[in-house]
């Protein structure tokens, strides 16, 4: 299909018969160079780099200069070498591409530098101009040698030629061409002052058309990127960097267009430049807008995720505890039955309440990043972070607060179970002494043994109430178990009711046994008191034997003054009377001893001790003491009628009794003991009622004894005090 529409196919023949007779022109470049024209025409956009080569040629260029009607001016510098009309038009396309259509509607003057070149090179380039840009040129200005072209000027008119043509072509030579161009406007090769570096430009124009292309293209990704709904650490890694690297390219090319050319002293920037400015900035105006639409789209996603994140682990701490956590607390309920059973179920709890740390360390973890974005998070973020921060914290304080109770339970259990074992061993410690039989050899050993029972009956009532408290405050760390959620089934009550009657069974028991052993105590401590008795008994009727000798022995011996004068035999006869009350008080205190031995002999079971020559022994020192106090009455008497009448007013004589202080108060404090009556509701008459009557008697003396003791001792520590 020809590249060529109707019009265009008869402009072209038009302009090949005019140059058919022009000598060395090369028809087939004509046509080319047409074809190249209609090619140039479209509407594909020329990089520089596509034609990098053909550019650095510098067969065409604006120099940023411009003619009076403030049109550019392209320059054209056509060299001795043949030169490519089809590297030219390509040079023109793309020259003519810069300017912005305001610029082009001015219209350009057209230098051709022809001083170098031959006239049908010159005349074939200015036909090309009017197939490229027949609008666009306003003059075309030929630069010719100096009469070279003279003779040969009759054979091809441009001016005749300016209707076809479009536009005003004059022949001129280098230092006339001011006549059209102010000299500022013209480069240094014709002339002018204009500075121009070709090099510099090309490298210029290459860092334009790299930075714009790279820029739109990135402008164009992050524009879908924005409008997408996920991006990758990745992706914004990549894209952060290529916009540092077009930012950077930008302003130093905005920098570069900015600031003097060529450091010349009329410097004026070209037209392109200006135009490249807004370009450029626009473009990075454009860059930073979406990029920071972008930085704000990645910060939206990141905490969108972030927030999906922390959700997702909120729900997984939660799921976790409310679920198998709970269902650990929930299937170790037991207190166990021994204190081997409660440390057991305690290390199992330890290693629950590790499973818990590591979801509780994510919590404390969890909490702070929460706090962290409600510190700089939106309205509705900071609702949605404040509802998950909330269903986290109680889900895990109810659970720390099971963990807690549960562990309080464990501690408790423990403690109960072992005052229960210590208990345990007391009372079977108790069990065994009540069980053991009792066989001391003196009063003193049944004492000791006697309060030893009385300590281990204490220690035992001690350790009974210590139990009833620890499991009291077990059934209360029980009952006060935190309740579980109501997402979450309640825990087992027959497990915990079975706890409580498995306490209260083993505090039943305790007292149980208690019970029975005090019942044993109360049996054997009666039994201590009657073997007391009868050791005391025994040992006070040898006692009053021993007295009743040493009153007799001193009845014999001292007592054989009759007095020297009344009142002193009077006074002697008092204490004679005196002396035989004590001496028959402590008859009659032996005997009672005497009967009260047999009694608790009889009472215990005792049948291997018995009175002996005691009862025998006291009745002969008796018999002997009596006629020897009645003799001695008798005499006294004698004694007494006898001072009587011959000495009535004799001074009578002051008496202190201290001889035998310690021993009546011994015996008086015994005899109240033993004067504390023991009645017998039988009423037995004979034999039997005559021993129970002896044993009261006894009784009777004994205590009475005990208290006289019991109250001199009393005095005598007060005194010592």
């Amino acid at each position: 299909m020809s590249v060529f529409n109707s019009g265009q196919k008869v402009k072209v023949l038009l302009i090949t018969h005019n140059l058919a007779g022009v000598d060395g022109v090369d028809l087939r470049r004509v046509l080319y160079s047409k074809n190249l024209y209609t090619l140039g025409m479209s509407n594909v956009t020329m990089e520089a780099t596509t034609i990098l080569s053909i550019l650095k040629k510098k067969l065409a260029f604006l120099s940023g200069g411009k003619d009076r009607r403030s049109g550019l001016i392209l320059t054209i510098p056509l060299s001795s070498d043949q030169t490519s009309m089809e590297e030219l038009s390509t040079t023109l396309d793309y020259l003519l591409s810069i300017p912005s259509e305001k610029c082009k509607a001015r219209g350009f003057t057209v230098i051709v530098d022809g001083r170098k070149s031959q006239w049908n090179i010159v005349k074939t380039v200015v036909l090309m101009l009017q197939n490229v840009i027949p609008a666009e040129v306003s003059l075309v200005c030929v630069v010719k040698p100096d009469e070279f072209w003279d003779k040969k000027v009759t054979h091809f008119c441009f001016w005749k030629e300016k209707d076809r043509l479009g536009f005003e072509v004059i022949l001129v030579s280098a230092n006339k061409l001011t006549r059209y161009i102010e000299p500022c406007q013209l480069t240094d090769d014709f002339g002018g002052s204009l500075d121009y570096d070709h090099t510099d430009w090309l490298n210029k124009r290459l860092i334009f058309e790299k930075f714009t292309k790279e820029s739109t293209s990135l402008l164009d990704e992050l524009s879908i990127i924005n409008d997408s709904e996920k991006t990758s650490s990745m992706d914004k890694d990549k894209y952060l960097l290529s916009l540092c690297l077009s930012l950077s390219t930008g302003h130093e090319l905005l920098s570069e267009l900015q600031q003097r050319r060529f450091n010349g002293p009329a410097w004026c920037p070209m037209e392109e430049e200006l135009l490249a400015q807004p370009q450029v900035m626009k473009l990075l105006d454009s860059l930073r807008e979406q990029y920071t639409r972008y930085q704000e789209l990645c910060r939206q996603r990141n905490k969108r995720t972030q927030l999906d994140e922390i959700h997702a682990k909120v729900m997984q701490v939660v799921t976790w505890l409310q679920g198998p956590g709970s269902e650990l607390l929930k299937t170790h309920q037991a207190i166990g039955d021994s204190i081997r059973a409660a440390q057991a179920l305690q290390q199992k709890h330890e290693e629950i309440e590790s499973q818990h740390s590591e979801w509780f360390a994510v919590y404390v973890e969890l909490n702070q990043q929460i706090a962290a974005l409600l510190s700089a998070g939106e309205e509705e973020e900071v609702a949605e972070l404040k509802a998950l921060q909330q269903q986290l914290s109680d889900v895990c304080y109810r659970q720390a607060a099971q963990l807690e109770s549960r562990q309080n339970v464990l501690q408790a259990a423990q403690s109960f179970h072992s005052t229960t074992q210590e208990l345990s061993q007391q009372l079977d410690g108790l069990l065994g002494m009540l069980c053991a039989d009792v066989a001391p050899a003196d009063g003193a050993s049944i004492q000791q043994n006697l309060k030893l029972l009385e300590e281990k009956l204490q220690s035992v009532e001690a350790g009974l109430t210590s139990l009833r408290q620890k499991g009291a405050l077990l059934l209360e760390q029980m009952c006060s178990q935190p309740s579980w959620s109501l997402e979450e089934t309640e825990s087992p009550a027959g497990e915990q009711q079975d706890n409580v009657q498995q306490i209260q069974a083993v505090m039943e028991e305790m007292q149980l046994r208690k019970q029975r052993c005090e019942d044993m105590v109360d049996v054997r401590r009666l039994k201590m008191l009657q073997m007391v008795q009868l050791f005391k008994c025994e040992e006070d009727a040898l006692q009053a034997v021993e007295w009743l000798g040493e009153l007799l022995d001193a009845l014999l011996k001292t007592h054989v003054r009759l007095g020297d004068d009344s009142q002193e035999t009077r006074n002697m006869l008092d204490k004679h009377r005196k002396f035989v009350d004590v001496a028959q008080s402590t008859y009659d205190y032996g005997r009672q001893l005497l009967q009260a031995t047999v009694v608790l002999c009889q009472s215990l079971r005792c049948t291997t001790r018995s009175s002996g020559d005691t009862l025998p022994r006291l009745n002969r020192v008796w018999k002997q003491f009596s006629v020897s106090a009645e003799e001695r009455q008798q005499r006294l008497e004698l004694a007494l009628n006898f001072h009587t009448t011959a000495e009535k007013v004799l001074q009578q004589e002051c008496v202190e009794a201290e001889l035998l202080d310690e021993v009546d108060s011994l015996g008086k404090t015994l005899l109240d003991r033993l004067t504390m009556p023991v009645i017998f509701p039988d009423g037995y008459t004979h034999t039997c009622h005559f021993i129970a009557l002896v044993c009261l008697g006894a009784t009777e003396a004994i205590y009475k004894h005990n208290t006289d003791i019991l109250s001199f001792n009393l005095k005598k520590a007060s005194l010592k005090a």
